[in-house]
């Protein structure tokens, strides 16, 4: 089976590769929406070192995408059945680390071939099933929700049982959603959100409070916190929230950032807290998604208010154009509607 892969081969420029497909491998499927990720942007623009350019183009971007399923020689998908496609393709197991940190593990659209492409084949348990509920430009960027999910799943397994008031730092798509999921989660707790931007903040309807970090409370207000913010907004973020939390708090790190973030030792010693970073997720954390779609029909709602554009994409044009619009956009996720 014949497909093409688009990729990066230089900072703006896609060309078509034809690929063979081992249709006997896997679940054949036909991408059909796909979101744009800050990861790919850094790729798009040249934004990563030239040794890590060199060593990961060409390739193929997008990691966030759902699709239709063409031809499943496992029997486990109906064909036209729509699908969330899981990137992380573990090459091993373990007792201990889970799937997303194994060293082993391939992740598509970094160093392998994303979902940019007009068929892939997936082993069956890459691939997860979608409710009818969930509207495709919404499910398109199922992936970062299981980012967060992952993360908020990992805290319940880490920190002490005092719930009563949660941070979130960051005013970003992932702040959102992991507040969102936090006041899912744990409807009895105050979930409180930090940010810089008032507009963004705005659409934070479901927390209990919003507060710009400029004029946020003092000390010891939280029992545990979230720094969604990456960048250079880290290094505030980290600072601020290790005096905002009580003692032997959690602290999750979430926030991507390419330089080295200094951390306040001697007040995390003092106060005993705790900080765990989580990256990624696993087939299980797409499959708790699945379910909270289910169980919250108005977790798309709200996950509504998070797209920034839908782009047509027919071409390699289109491509640059959604690209291009993400680089320009001031918040929202970028969903291409994929057409090739």
């Amino acid at each position: 089976m014949l497909s093409c892969a688009y990729r990066l081969t230089a900072p703006r420029v896609f060309e078509p590769v034809q690929l063979e497909l081992n249709a006997s491998a896997g679940v054949v499927v036909r991408p059909t929406y796909l979101s744009v990720c800050n990861a790919d942007i850094r790729y798009y623009q040249g934004s990563r070192s030239p040794q890590v350019l060199a060593k990961k183009l060409p390739m193929a971007l997008i990691h966030e995408g759902i699709g239709v399923v063409v031809k499943d020689a496992t029997g486990t998908f109906a064909r036209g059945s729509r699908v969330v496609m899981v990137p992380n393709a573990p090459c091993e197991t373990s007792d201990y680390i889970a799937e997303n940190y194994l060293r082993s593990s391939k992740f598509c659209g970094s160093g392998f071939d994303g979902f940019m492409q007009e068929l892939v084949v997936l082993p069956p348990e890459r691939v997860v099933a979608l409710p009818d509920s969930i509207p495709n430009e919404v499910a398109a960027f199922t992936e970062l929700v299981s980012v967060a999910a992952h993360a908020v799943n990992r805290f319940d397994s880490i920190a002490h049982e005092k719930r009563d008031r949660i941070g979130v730092w960051g005013d970003g798509n992932l702040g959102f959603i992991v507040s969102l999921i936090l006041k899912m989660r744990y409807p009895q707790a105050q979930i409180c959100v930090y940010g810089r931007n008032e507009y963004k903040l705005n659409d934070f309807t479901f927390a209990d409070e919003t507060h710009l970090t400029y004029d946020a409370p003092g000390e010891c207000t939280c029992d545990h916190a979230f720094e969604c913010c990456g960048g250079d907004g880290s290094v505030a973020a980290i600072e601020q929230i290790i005096g905002a939390v009580r003692p032997e708090a959690t602290v999750s790190l979430l926030g991507v950032s390419e330089n080295p973030v200094p951390v306040n030792t001697r007040m995390v010693l003092e106060k005993g807290l705790r900080l765990f970073g989580s990256s990624r997720s696993g087939r299980a954390d797409f499959v708790s998604v699945v379910e909270m779609y289910k169980q919250h029909p108005d977790m798309a709602r709200y996950l509504e208010s998070l797209i920034g554009g839908v782009f047509p994409v027919r071409s390699i044009a289109d491509m640059c154009t959604a690209f291009e619009a993400d680089l320009r956009k001031s918040a929202g996720k970028t969903i291409m509607k994929w057409d090739m």
